[in-house]
């Protein structure tokens, strides 16, 4: 029932009620005006004598006459008698009419109450409607063809040739080669060097690279937690404000593509803060068990992609954080850098290519994991550099008390085993990991009193792998002994 006929409904009922009490009263007035004044008619005849003269005169006339008799035992007793009847038949329909009225009435402002609820539910219902509105429009991907590339090698070629020719973004090999094996190892990469050398651009051209542009998400001054990525529900718009970012793991869900997602200058804000929860999800083996929470409650109409108002943490989106080492930004922790694979672009590469527009590759996640399983049992670190590795660790920790750690130690046998199958060579790898995750280590302490020990350590890694041998970690050794 539409509003207003509720409305009209509610008052005819009142209307009627009002009615009833005036005419209660009006009959009351009446019965009083009546019987008072036949009372008053009595007392002044009584009062001047009359009252008795009249009785008298009925009496004579009632009594000379069998008629007169016969009708005033009539009157007197079957009149009365028929009109009790009456009465009581006609108070005991009017009850039962009235409480059928009352039944009746009841009846409909039951459902009139009962129709005015499910109005207001109806409305509420419209309200609520879509809260989650764009992501109610994202279909399921189709899915992508395996086979498009042979070998990381092939793959790394490739993607660095697709860069400079169409793009114009030049890369050295060893940047590729780094690149890629930090996607084989870790879900976190961290880009970090100087403003203009291509960090965004990197993970930009890759997406491009794919066929499924990456999502760059500026984080900003004043992020604290996990809202700032994923948005949050409005309680005035009975909308959720959904993010870019959202939008993303939501669609990579439905999707076996690669999906990577830019931090922009991540450590302009503190990771540890924002990016705590994706921290320690990341950490669960399982990958069906890392889900976030998107909203506390559910609704019907909510995407059928949420699970009890959470999202899972797609297993095929990597998120990579460009970082620049300034006084406007936040140092980065070290629980961020060990769960992140590092890559350095200190440098700008001389450009290069012949400028022939180079074909999309849209692997698959499913193809890159093969690919990088296939290159991490098919290549293991040599015993002679697990032994160098043992003697470094004791080295270290007899110095600086810094360790690899069992996490360390897993990321160094797999980035060797897959920066090789990209067509490098393994001390080339060893270098660039020992540098970036375990010699780091040493900013932390108080170098002021360090630098004969950084100069013994840098000779022990000569003697350790040879002359000439480890040039990143020897280069970062000396300097950090001048600060």
């Amino acid at each position: 029932m539409p509003r207003k006929k509720k409305e009209i409904s509610a008052k005819s009922i009142k209307r009627r009620g009002r009615k009833r009490f005036i005419l209660s009263i009006l009959s009351v007035a009446s019965v009083i005006l009546i019987g008072g004044s036949f009372l008053a008619i009595v007392i002044r005849m009584q009062m001047d004598g009359s009252l008795g003269a009249v009785f008298t005169l009925i009496r004579n006339f009632f009594l000379t006459n069998e008629i007169n008799s016969t009708l005033v035992i009539f009157w007197l007793l079957v009149i009365p008698l028929l009109l009790a009847v009456v009465l009581t038949i006609v108070i005991v329909r009017r009850n039962r009419f009235k409480y059928r009225r009352r039944t009746w009435e009841e009846t409909v402002q039951i459902a009139v109450d009962a129709e005015k609820k499910l109005y207001i539910a109806e409305q509420e219902k419209k309200r609520r409607t879509h809260r989650f509105s764009q992501l109610n429009e994202i279909a399921e991907s189709p899915h992508l063809k395996d086979g498009t590339v042979r070998s990381l090698a092939e793959l790394c070629e490739r993607f660095r040739l697709f860069a400079a020719n169409n793009l114009h973004l030049y890369y050295t090999e060893a940047q590729v080669r780094e690149f890629i094996s930090g996607l084989a190892v870790s879900h976190i990469l961290i880009l970090q060097g100087m403003s203009g050398t291509g960090k965004t651009s990197l993970t930009y051209a890759f997406g491009e690279f794919m066929g499924n542009s990456s999502a760059i998400i500026p984080v900003q001054p004043m992020w604290k937690e996990r809202s700032d990525l994923l948005g949050y529900y409005n309680e005035f718009t009975r909308k959720y404000n959904e993010t870019p970012l959202l939008r993303k793991m939501y669609e990579a869900n439905k999707s076996d593509a690669i999906y990577l997602t830019v931090l922009d200058e991540m450590n302009i804000a503190r990771v540890e803060y924002y990016f705590a929860e994706f921290l320690s999800l990341l950490e669960i083996p399982n990958p069906e068990l890392r889900y976030l929470e998107v909203v506390t409650d559910t609704w019907e109409d909510d995407p059928a992609g949420l699970k009890e108002g959470r999202i899972k943490l797609p297993e095929n989106m990597w998120f990579i954080g460009t970082a620049n080492n300034d006084d406007s930004t936040f140092a980065i922790s070290d629980k961020v850098y060990d769960r992140a694979m590092i890559v350095n672009l200190d440098t700008r590469t001389p450009p290069f290519g012949d400028g022939t527009a180079q074909p999309v590759v849209p692997i698959s996640f499913a193809e890159f994991r093969r690919l990088t399983e296939n290159a991490q049992r098919g290549y293991e670190i040599t015993k002679r550099n697990e032994r160098r590795l043992q003697e470094l660790d004791d080295f270290l920790v007899e110095k600086f008390q810094i360790t690899f750690g069992n996490r360390i130690l897993r990321q160094i046998r797999s980035f060797i085993s897959v920066y090789v199958s990209c067509g490098g060579e393994e001390l080339e790898a060893l270098d660039d990991i020992l540098c970036k995750k375990v010699l780091r280590k040493l900013a932390y302490k108080d170098l002021s009193m360090l630098h004969d020990d950084l100069d013994e350590t840098s000779k022990f890694l000569e003697s350790l792998f040879g002359e000439n041998r480890m040039p990143q970690c020897r280069e970062y050794l000396s300097r950090v002994a001048k600060l």
